[in-house]
């Protein structure tokens, strides 16, 4: 898409130079009866506006419309057991509970941490790049540790090391149920290594925890379903619903070579809308307002990077302009970081879930935030706001809150300039989007195209947004990744669904204290790539170590670990929602 001069320059920032002054006003001697009459009215306009959205929604002495009842909004199931067992398999729990299975678990992650799967931004395709030869090895290590896995599943090698697997179900009327993760991780930088406690791909095992990269993101639930199908074939569990497991190799650098094959691959094999269910990484559980609160990621924010190019006549850096290059990107950036998105709680927003249901469950809801969303589900006066109170109050509870409701905008790369006495002749800097609900990727491009205008007129630049022209003396802005908000997954329990299943099956594990709550992703899985395989996608951690465990702070920084009590119930979870999914009744 490309913008208009006229679009691009309607941006007024909002700094940067004197507003123009108001035009005179007429003098006169008195106020007449017509402007005070105005003024009044103003002021009560004014006055009703602050006691509806302010002092009402926060005072104890107002009684508007019938109480709400958040528990109808966030209705919870009761827990789900397998109804078809055998010996063998009420045996299964039992085992991965023993102390001579643990250690087993132990092997199986430790060996998968070994390996450093890394994958790096700019990577050729698959027979080109040698640093890609890794995920051979990886291959070869999930043959060898479950061989029964192996045996009972056929195995397709998608753009050669995307794994594909299908476990054949006996009534091929049922949809599938798609299992998935990632065998990549983010590379160590070098210079990190000493700071961590133990060798990054050591594997190492401290007597609570499995310390590594990829240990929590994601080689635990890629272990973890093999380690599950393992035991269920162990107790002759066969299938009636086909259960695929599709395990990409770049989701780190977008999953564009490993899940942008995989997925178009079972669409062609299945069709659109042909899988039940797919579950992928993502949100756990974790403790908010007093209470456990499960929150499986039903959708996903989305995101686009806008790449800045700025040309400007080189020269001596002896005799510089008032600006180099890297003076207006400096400018620039300083415009685009300080003119931030507005947090902005849309109806649809899962997060929106989630305080229902911290309203209708836990014990230490804020009283403010409850009187707000109380009020936000009643017919309260509209009037027009320049703020939504509701999510300014929501985002004061964490940085990772406010991120849920708002565009987030995170200046990533930069780059330009090239010997020390030379002035800067082509500058670049990325920056990064991850669009909220609500919002579109197109806002995210506007936005930034009119700042750049504005940058421009001031320096005498020419602005070539989004048309692919490179001139010099200009800014440049180019989008990529562009992706938007993902699909919202239904969440309704009033029948037999996918959500049903997977809330029954943790209410089954952790006990029926646990809340479920659907989530929002900040960021973005492989499922990007199968939004047309289902509309019941769930990214969601199942392991929870009720003694504590950081491993979501660790990803993708210094001594990421997991604790081998969240990754054995991530197994156990496993087991039982196969189980569960198969005999399901769904429509």
């Amino acid at each position: 898409m490309s913008y208009n001069e006229k679009e691009i320059m309607g941006y007024i920032p909002i700094s940067n130079g004197t507003p123009p002054s108001p035009s005179p006003s007429p003098v006169h001697g008195s106020l007449t009866w017509k402007r005070a009459v105005t003024n009044t009215l103003k002021l009560a306009v004014v006055s009703t506006a602050v006691y509806t959205y302010i002092a009402w929604p926060l005072s104890d002495s107002h009684v508007y419309g019938p109480k709400v009842n958040f528990k109808s909004q966030c209705a919870q199931v009761e827990s789900l057991f397998p109804n078809n067992t055998s010996p063998a398999l009420d045996a299964i729990l039992p085992t991965i509970l023993s102390d001579e299975y643990r250690e087993t678990s132990i092997k199986y992650l430790q060996n998968a941490v070994k390996i450093p799967t890394m994958t790096y931004d700019g990577e050729g395709p698959p027979g080109e790049d040698p640093r890609q030869d890794v995920f051979y090895e990886f291959a070869d290590y999930l043959k060898t540790a479950f061989p029964l896995g192996h045996k009972a599943m056929s195995l397709d090698k998608v753009n050669t090391h995307g794994l594909l697997y299908t476990w054949q179900g006996s009534d091929s009327s049922l949809k599938p149920t798609l299992l998935m993760a990632h065998q990549d991780v983010v590379p160590v930088p070098e210079s990190t290594i000493p700071t961590w406690d133990y060798p990054p791909f050591g594997g190492d095992y401290d007597g609570r925890f499995i310390w590594g990269r990829g240990s929590s993101d994601c080689k635990n639930q890629l272990i973890g379903i093999f380690e599950s199908i393992e035991l269920l074939l162990q107790a002759d569990f066969k299938p009636t619903r086909t259960v695929i497991l599709s395990f990409g190799f770049d989701e780190e650098v977008g999953g564009y070579m490993g899940a942008g094959h995989l997925a178009p691959f079972i669409l062609e094999k299945y069709g659109k809308d042909s899988i039940a269910v797919i579950i992928d990484e993502g949100m756990g559980i974790q403790n908010l307002w007093g209470v456990l609160v499960a929150q499986p990621g039903v959708a996903e924010k989305g995101a686009i990077d806008v790449t800045i190019t700025i040309r400007m006549p080189g020269g001596h850096s002896s005799v510089p302009p008032p600006h180099t290059s890297i003076g207006v990107l400096s400018e620039l950036i300083q415009l685009i970081e300080s003119d931030t998105w507005p947090t902005y709680l849309d109806p649809l927003n899962p997060y929106y879930s989630t305080l229902q249901c911290g309203a209708a469950y836990a014990p230490e809801f804020p009283k403010n935030l409850n009187k707000l969303l109380t009020r936000s589900k009643r017919d309260a006066p509209k009037l027009c706001m320049k703020k939504d109170l509701l999510a300014e109050e929501a985002a004061k509870e964490s940085l990772f809150h406010k991120y849920l409701m708002t565009t987030s905008i995170a200046v990533d790369v930069i780059s330009g300039g090239e010997k020390i006495n030379a002035l800067p002749e082509e500058v670049t800097a990325v920056v990064n989007h991850r669009v909220n609900i609500g919002d579109t990727t197109d806002l995210v491009k506007l936005k930034i195209a009119r700042i750049a205008g504005h940058v421009a007129k001031k320096h005498n630049l020419t602005v070539h947004a989004y048309d692919g022209v490179i001139n010099s003396s200009s800014i440049m802005l180019d989008a990529t990744r562009t992706l938007e908000p993902a699909p919202i997954t239904p969440s309704t329990v009033d029948t037999v669904t996918p959500w049903s299943v997977l809330s029954g099956t943790t209410r089954a594990q952790y006990g029926t204290e646990v809340v479920m709550s659907p989530g929002l992703m900040t960021g973005n899985t492989d499922t990007r790539f199968y939004w047309e395989l289902s509309k019941n996608i769930f990214r969601y951690d199942p392991g929870y170590d009720r003694d504590g465990d950081d491993s979501i702070g660790r990803i993708h920084t210094v001594n990421e670990r997991i604790s081998v009590k969240a990754h054995i119930e991530t197994v156990k979870w496993f087991v039982q929602f196969i189980r569960n999914i198969d005999e399901a009744k769904m429509a």
